[in-house]
């Protein structure tokens, strides 16, 4: 059976930097009080005339491809995670796959969330490794700015998420460099925990008055409840991970979880024994992007010099689902 490895990682961020001052002009807020929370300082907010989720994710995937030594004309299949499409159905997968000027290859969408990506991933792995396809584009992406309750009222969510778009290009090893394992969860009674209700199929009417004037329309979050099942997910899937491959915390170069939120992280690095060179966040200057968040971290952390060759990188994610997975990557 072949073996897969990355070969390449990329991001795109918008322009439009938004800091915890500028929430706090016209949200009962403070940036001592979003930073204590949460860690973030400033997030990047999409501009409506210039950024869509599938052009957001053709610069991802260009930066990726190039560092692959790649053409997208080399790339055979695309998997593609966002809760945020452009447009309800058709998913996004099939707009990168244009942005991209590609023909006729398939395009799958995932829908689960912060662990979008990692689920992404997996399902790229398997294909190498069946010898189904070859060299396979992995994007996470999302526009959340624009589903936000940009109120006081919605200030336990508006203040984390944000926008951006991750991209990793898989393509068949010949070397040490591989996925070593992937590992996926849920758990649907916690789904109304973390979600977004409205527009949903299983209504008499879609799209009414009464909806549109409610907040269904908005991320929806138990912030506490969330946290508790988080870091228990965290660190039981990365310890399942290392198990897997019999490995401990000690023989990982580099964590990478996803940017859900910055106590969480540091709360599992501690839990873990981890140092601070062994563990990469970045949270603080993007917030939470949900599935492109892991993707975006990589990037910056290889541009940064932090993965090389041969190290151990593990990537772990938690959300709503709830849904929770690990990978660990040998570069």
């Amino acid at each position: 059976m072949r073996k897969a490895k990355v070969a390449g990682v990329g991001h795109y961020v918008p322009e439009n930097v938004v800091t915890n001052d500028d929430l706090a002009k016209t949200i009962d807020t403070s940036d001592e009080w979003i930073t204590e929370r949460t860690g973030i300082k400033e997030r990047r907010y999409f501009n409506p005339d210039k950024d869509t989720v599938a052009n957001m994710s053709a610069r991802a995937s260009e930066m990726a491809l190039d560092r692959a030594g790649l053409s997208a004309q080399d790339i055979d299949f695309i998997v593609f995670a966002t809760i945020t499409p452009d447009y309800f159905f058709p998913g996004s997968g099939v707009l990168l796959q244009r942005e991209l000027g590609l023909e006729s290859i398939g395009a799958l969408d995932l829908r689960n969330a912060c662990s979008g990506f990692i689920y992404a991933l997996s399902v790229a792995d398997q294909f190498i490794k069946t010898g189904m396809y070859s060299n396979i584009l992995v994007v996470g992406a999302e526009i959340q700015s624009s589903a936000l309750d940009m109120t006081t009222a919605g200030r336990n969510t508006n203040v984390i998420f944000a926008d951006g778009a991750g991209a990793a290009v898989l393509v068949p090893s010949e070397n040490n460099s591989e996925v070593l394992s992937t590992h996926l969860h849920s758990d649907g009674r916690f789904a109304e925990e973390l979600y977004v209700k409205d527009p949903g199929s299983s209504r008499q009417v879609r799209l009414s008055h009464d909806l549109i004037e409610g907040n269904s329309f908005n991320v929806h979050m138990n912030g506490n409840g969330v946290f508790k099942h988080a870091v228990t997910r965290f660190e039981e899937v990365i310890n399942e991970a290392l198990a897997t491959n019999g490995m401990t915390t000690e023989q990982i170069d580099l964590l990478i979880p996803h940017q859900a939120n910055l106590r969480i992280s540091q709360f599992i690095q501690k839990k873990l024994g981890l140092s601070d060179d062994q563990v990469f966040n970045n949270i603080m200057r993007f917030g939470n992007t949900t599935a492109a968040s892991i993707p975006i971290a990589m990037s910056e952390a290889w541009a940064e010099g932090k993965i090389k060759e041969d190290q151990l990188l593990c990537l772990a994610a938690f959300g709503s689902g709830f849904t929770w997975a690990s990978a660990l990557i040998r570069w």
